[in-house]
């Protein structure tokens, strides 16, 4: 049977910087009675599993993405927003030459439909039946009785933002109140894209495209956490889009990121710009951007989707043109959907909240009904507008009230004393232009509050460019508002294919992942280790006594800090031994927080973020020395945390993987 031993190292390192300290610690792993009251968490995990032989160093390895020059025919990327989604794809024979899926059946009057709502319908069986504007109009078309028991999910993708405690079995909320399992959703979709895209590439090709031939690329918030990330790459491989053991066949991009890399390639006729200024930090407005980048140029890219809004901050590094990450992404949940929960509320304070919910769960299909009128209305608004938009209410949300209240939906917003919207005789809400402006402001305060946040940073204060891209870009007033705050700040800048930036910055990603130089680390991460006990400088309760030595218990060991420039390919080394040779497993808690200034694995703001299992199995017990050492190398600085180990007495690399969802 496999030993499974928890671990919590020990490091006796006095240095004050730890890459420069060499010394090497080996302690025996037996447990004398503690000598205070005070419970901690190093303890209870009984066997101390591995001591570390080493302290932490940074290398820089130029052969670490060697194992990713994989030859692919062709690189898809899938843009799963929260709101709309979509696909893209470039032979790599032709990296210049970006294909957009093809157009979308469906759609709305009005609304572009180079993607496709990020919307899902399972049958009643719980069976994948259609996405996007086929899961949507089949929807619609149902019996309402009928439509109950199916499974309808829309902006579902905001669940892996919004759960601090995300896992594998985290549920989701279909539309008619049932619960489906998130991984499942998210698998289903990624699905439905992989089919659609070789599909098409099949069509192109005339002759079928295989899975093997493609490297995918997902792109994700750079403001989610690592579980989140995690996740989605369970989805892809539960999809059939990549496998654990041909990992690098999937890519996952973060899309800011992806807009910056297509964005830094952009010419001054494929962009419309806000500015109309003479001359901002060194540049005057008759400037062509794209060509005009120079060695250490900065600009912020501002992705402000459905779902969230994140802001990246590069550099431009020439000659070749790679990018440098000069703060932390940031940004928040302040995306469309704000739009959207602000005319929720406002149904709720003129019909009431208990009706709305009712309505919700009685009538799903005439709730998204009711949304999707909503949807094209709210693309109307205008910070000039002055004539009122009209809001369809389906005539099922006008009868259901009725016979939940009693009286109709025109006595109601009599009563509601919200005077800006009125009722229209054929059976619409009318709101006033300022009435729909309304719903915009907090969503579009907590943008600019943000962004205003960011440029009071040093790295930030001489940006020249401010992109602004993702599909909530579109709308004027965010576009104003921006202008109005920062235009004489720097230049601001929109593409004009702006809902399609990520996507073909994610394809250009995948053709090449190495365009991302240095990125800053969202996070600090460090394990719990035991330290000399230092009288009058460590806290009593953190005393432990082993063997006759006094330790300082809980001591957080960084391996990096938040904000910590990482280039491409540098890795955090260490070494370990088991304290038993015989052990097969070595379980290694990672912890982060979301400051610099830690000490302990008990200080507030501390999450046990991670698992690192060291797995021995498989190599050989004769000929295994004494003290076995085991090496590890952590690279931070890619979109995803990546491990491997290697047992140095056989030479052979152990399989190895930070798991941020079970534990």
């Amino acid at each position: 049977m496999m030993e499974s031993v928890g671990v919590y190292g020990f490091c006796g390192c006095k240095a004050k910087n730890k890459l420069k300290c060499d010394s090497r610690w080996e302690i025996t792993a037996a447990e004398t009675a503690p000598t205070s009251e005070y419970s901690s968490p190093a303890r209870s995990l009984g066997d101390t599993g591995i001591t570390p032989l080493s302290p932490s160093h940074i290398v820089n390895d130029a052969n670490s993405n060697a194992s990713e020059q994989q030859t692919f025919l062709v690189v898809v990327a899938i843009d799963f927003g929260t709101t709309s989604s979509g696909y893209a794809y470039s032979f790599t024979k032709e990296p210049e030459c970006i294909h957009v899926m093809r157009r979308w059946e469906g759609g709305d009057p009005g609304v572009s439909n180079q993607k496709t709502p990020t919307t899902i319908l399972l049958t009643p069986e719980r069976k994948f039946h259609s996405f996007g504007y086929a899961a949507r109009d089949f929807y619609h078309d149902l019996d309402p009785n009928e439509a109950k028991q199916w499974l309808y999910l829309e902006k579902f993708k905001m669940k892996l933002h919004t759960t601090g405690d995300l896992t594998m079995d985290t549920d989701l909320m279909a539309a008619n109140g049932k619960k489906v399992k998130a991984l499942e959703i998210f698998a289903y979709a990624l699905q439905y894209f992989k089919e659609q895209a070789l599909k098409e590439l099949s069509d192109q090709a005339g002759t079928d495209f295989e899975n093997s031939d493609v490297r995918w690329v997902i792109t994700v918030p750079a403001i989610w956490k690592q579980p989140a990330k995690q996740f989605m790459r369970q989805a892809a491989y539960q999809a059939g889009l990549a496998s654990p053991e041909n990992s690098e066949q999937l890519i996952i991009a973060l899309e800011p990121e992806a807009a910056s890399i297509y964005c830094r390639k952009l010419r001054l006729h494929q962009m419309i710009e806000l500015s109309s200024k003479a001359v901002v930090n060194g540049y005057s407005g008759s400037d062509t951007v794209g060509a005009g980048f120079a060695q250490g140029d900065k600009y912020v890219v501002v992705d402000s989707g459905g779902g969230t809004v994140d802001l990246t901050v590069h550099q431009i590094r020439l000659p070749e043109g790679h990018l440098k990450e000069l703060y932390k992404a940031t940004g928040g949940p302040y995306g469309s959907l704000g739009v959207d929960y602000e005319f929720e509320k406002l149904l709720c304070k003129i019909f009431g909240e208990d009706f709305i919910e009712q309505f919700k769960i009685k009538r799903p299909a005439a709730w998204v009904d009711l949304m999707i009128a909503f949807e094209s209305r709210k693309r109307a608004a205008a910070p000039d507008r002055t004539n009122p938009l009209n809001i369809t209410l389906p005539f099922s949300f006008i009868d259901y009230y009725k016979k939940f209240r009693g009286h109709s939906v025109e006595h109601a917003l009599r009563k509601s004393n919200v005077d800006f919207v009125k009722w229209s005789s054929q059976g619409m809400l009318r709101m006033s232009p300022d009435a729909m402006n309304a719903l915009f402001k907090p969503t579009i305060d907590s943008i600019i509050e943000h962004l205003r946040d960011l440029f009071q940073k040093p790295e930030v204060s001489t940006v020249k460019f401010l992109f602004l891209v993702g599909g909530f870009a579109e709308a004027p007033l965010l576009q104003q508002a921006v202008h109005t705050a920062f235009g004489d700040k720097c230049r601001i800048i929109i593409p004009q294919d702006v809902g399609l930036t990520i996507l073909k910055g994610a394809v250009l990603f995948g053709l090449d992942p190495a365009l991302i130089k240095v990125r800053r680390s969202p996070l600090t991460y460090g394990v719990g280790v035991l330290n000399r006990y230092v009288e009058g400088k460590h806290p009593p309760e953190k005393l432990l006594v082993k063997d006759g030595a006094r330790w300082c218990t809980d001591v957080f060991d960084k391996f990096i800090s938040a904000d910590q420039s990482v280039a491409l390919g540098e890795l955090v080394k260490r070494s370990y031994t088991p304290a038993k040779p015989s052990q097969l497993v070595i379980v290694i808690n990672v912890y982060s927080a979301e400051h610099d200034n830690v000490s302990f694995i008990t200080d507030p703001g501390v999450k046990k973020c991670g698992t690192l299992r060291l797995d021995l199995t498989g190599t050989s017990s004769t000929a295994v020395p004494a003290r076995r050492e085991i090496q590890t190398l952590m690279q931070f600085g890619d979109t995803e945390i990546k491990a491997t180990a290697i047992d140095i007495a056989t030479s052979k690399s152990v399989k190895v993987g930070i798991d941020f969802l079970n534990y």
